[in-house]
């Protein structure tokens, strides 16, 4: 990644570059596709807290569309789980 200098004020803020839609689902904005940064700031929003719930709920809809079992879900989600209390610096 480079310099915090040479990134854009928008980097990695998931409402910004990921916002949710009226219907419910997230989708990259128009103004985010021709930016350098696009895939590392996507990146970048989706392992911080906010992106991680995001994955989390997405977890969840697998799992009662019946496209995944119940350790599967078990499992992505204590992974999740444990990537949100790193993040707010809680012991795991």
């Amino acid at each position: 990644m480079k310099s915090s200098d040479n990134l854009p004020f928008c980097f990695g803020k998931l409402e910004k570059v990921f916002p949710e839609t009226e219907d419910g689902f997230r989708t990259t904005p128009e103004s985010c596709i021709p930016c350098y940064h696009k895939t590392e700031c996507l990146r970048t929003a989706m392992s911080e807290a906010g992106g991680l719930k995001f994955q989390e709920r997405n977890v969840d809809r697998a799992y009662e569309a019946g496209m995944m079992g119940f350790l599967a879900r078990w499992s992505k989600k204590k992974n999740l789980q444990r990537q949100l209390s790193r993040k707010k610096g809680e012991p795991s």
